[in-house]
């Protein structure tokens, strides 16, 4: 016959407060009350339990589980007045090599590991005196947050950080989940104890937790490859093997049409922690539908675990209980593109920038020192397009702007109210939130941080997967070597470089028309580049004259081509990559017009 049941905690170098930290707000009330055990253990519905009591199913008692624990864990449960069987105890083996081993040892993992419907485990359990386990809880040692705490980290402190006990805690349970519940994330404690109490076992919910252990070991293992790569890789940013740990945030409505499913995830990688970007936003309003969530009740007398709506994602927004949480922003497959889009351009500029972004593309971007001024002139730059669209700031959003925002008429018949699916900016006023939240119900409100540089870029192609460092260069970082015979006044020098900057975040082929720090008109997207030359110029107009023309690549042909006609439309100055086998005919025909030619050698394709 089997020993009797144990219910495993290991703490991971957790302190009791540390572990309280980790519990959901109302099941801490509900240890003040019950105290610090209850979470491990069960409602026994066979354990005498007083009829009198209010809500004797609910009631938590230590009635079934023996806790056993590791030193540190367990001296902290004991001063919390919680019975706690330590490791040593179990294993007649004392903790070694400055903790190294605690755990490893087949007392432990032959109790996690041993299959209850197989005979031959259950005899050599009995052999060796061996108890089985039927919980096992794991916190690992914090190696994420300590190699990416702000204060510096010595290679030998990081080592010391990577758990090896608990990762095979979790690893044994998983793997014998049929008998052995795994738990790792503190969320689940709520559909733990809701399992407990349920007369009928669940192999689903036990498969559930086994693949979420399974999942956590690997980002855990994933983190500290990435971080050893970096200690030992020699600056490479492309080792021989990359795992990239993802967590869902939200599930999407759909995907960039509505017969595709879609998710939201973010990277958890080391490289990306306080980088900055859209998936770390936060969104101030938006659409809103109900949550799904758990939430305890909890009176002095009992305590109760139910759910309402449930949703993968919320914030808490009111109050301090979990059931004050019944609504969570929205944001849709496309609306994060086109976010990311907007606000990566716009973080790229230095003065007061807007930066209005439809289906990626910049098609209205300005910059001035009345911001003011800058939104109108970006809306100007394509009305039309600008309807429906992502407007990006640079710097903080007052009640002004948010009024000029909310208020502002199209351009194309002085009436319309400009719509706009997302505002994005670094920060807003108190009141500027306010006036922009009466706009509209479905405008969503994002407070982002600026993207770090030298980020590794991922795109998947079928069956695998591109990698590249991040297109960071900058006008500053670029050399405008003047090859015409027409050499440009300094405001065409400043023309052309806020038309390269643009340029750079329109698909291509791409080109872009500006002057006086103003986008004009752009074309984009087109197989051949003299198309987007003629897009652009339609949307400049009469104010292309005189302005600069900026092209993300070379131009292959001259003469009856691209170069041409950009010169007879008056064209101010061209900045283009060069490479080109026929640079001279540019360089030919932009000395027959007229016009100065900028090589700049770097090019900014984007596909």
């Amino acid at each position: 016959m089997v020993k009797k049941s144990t219910a495993l905690l290991i703490g991971g170098r957790c302190s009791f407060n540390h572990l309280r930290r980790r519990l959901p707000h109302v099941l801490e009330e509900a240890l003040n009350w019950f105290g610090f055990g209850a979470w491990m253990t069960m409602s026994d519905r066979d354990a005498g339990l007083d009829p009198t009591d209010p809500d004797p199913t609910l009631t938590v008692v230590i009635c079934r589980y023996t806790i056993v624990s590791t030193g540190g864990t367990a001296s902290a449960l004991e001063g919390a007045g919680v019975s706690v069987v330590k490791v040593e105890e179990v294993t007649n083996f004392p903790e070694m090599l400055d903790g190294r081993v605690k755990t490893l040892h087949p007392s432990i993992h032959g109790g996690i590991l041993a299959r209850r419907d197989d005979e031959h485990h259950i005899e050599a359990l009995n052999k060796h005196g061996i108890k089985t386990f039927d919980v096992v809880v794991v916190n690992l040692y914090p190696f994420y947050e300590k190699v990416t705490s702000t204060a510096d980290v010595t290679f030998e402190d990081g080592i010391e950080n990577i758990d090896i006990g608990g990762p095979t805690l979790i690893r044994a349970a998983a793997k014998n989940h049929k008998d052995v519940l795994v738990i790792v994330d503190h969320k689940d404690y709520p559909a733990l104890l809701e399992f407990l109490q349920d007369k009928e076992d669940s192999q689903q919910f036990r498969r559930e937790l086994a693949w979420k252990a399974f999942q956590h070991v690997a980002a855990y293992d994933s983190a500290v490859s990435e971080w050893l790569w970096k200690q030992s890789g020699g600056g490479d940013k492309f080792p021989a093997g990359l795992t990239v740990p993802l967590t869902k945030i939200s599930t999407l409505r759909y995907g960039e049409n509505p017969h595709q499913k879609a998710a939201f995830y973010t990277d958890k990688s080391l490289s990306v922690v306080n980088a900055g970007g859209i998936a770390t936003a936060i969104q101030h309003h938006g659409k809103a539908r109900l949550a799904t969530v758990y939430w305890l009740a909890y009176t002095p007398c009992s305590w109760e675990a139910s759910s309402l709506y449930r949703y993968p994602s919320f914030q808490l927004l009111h109050g301090s209980y979990i059931s004050d949480v019944i609504f969570v922003q929205e944001m849709s497959y496309n609306n994060y593109l086109d976010a990311d889009a907007a606000w990566n351009c716009v973080s790229e500029f230095n003065s007061p920038t807007c930066v209005i972004v439809k289906h990626t593309n910049p098609c209205g971007v300005a910059s001035r020192t009345d911001i003011l001024e800058a939104y109108r002139l970006a809306v100007k730059a394509d009305p039309v397009s600008a309807f429906g669209g992502i407007v990006a700031f640079n710097i903080e959003v007052n009640e002004d702007l948010a009024r000029e925002i909310r208020e502002f008429r199209s351009p194309t018949d002085g009436e319309t109210r400009m719509f706009y699916e997302i505002v994005v900016a670094p920060m807003y006023t108190e009141r500027g939130l306010e006036v922009l939240r009466g706009k509209s119900k479905t405008l969503r409100i994002l407070e982002a941080k600026k993207t770090e540089k030298g980020m590794l870029s991922l795109r998947q192609v079928g069956g695998g997967w591109l990698a590249q460092e991040s297109d960071d260069l900058v006008p500053q970082d670029i050399n405008f070597k003047v090859v015409s015979e027409k050499a440009p006044q300094e405001n065409e020098l400043l023309d052309a470089k806020f038309a390269w900057l643009c340029v750079k975040h329109v698909k291509s082929n791409a080109i872009v028309i500006a002057k006086n720090n103003c986008m004009l008109g752009m074309g984009s997207g087109q197989p051949n580049r003299l198309e987007s030359l003629r897009i652009a110029f339609r949307k400049a107009g009469e104010e292309a004259r005189g302005a600069a023309l900026a092209s993300d690549a070379f131009f292959p042909f001259a003469w009856k081509d691209a170069v041409e006609e950009a010169c007879e439309n008056g064209i101010g100055v061209i900045a283009e990559p060069g490479g080109s086998i026929r640079d001279q005919d540019a360089i030919d025909c932009c000395n027959k017009y007229g016009v100065s030619l900028f090589f700049t050698n770097i090019r900014h394709f984007r596909h």
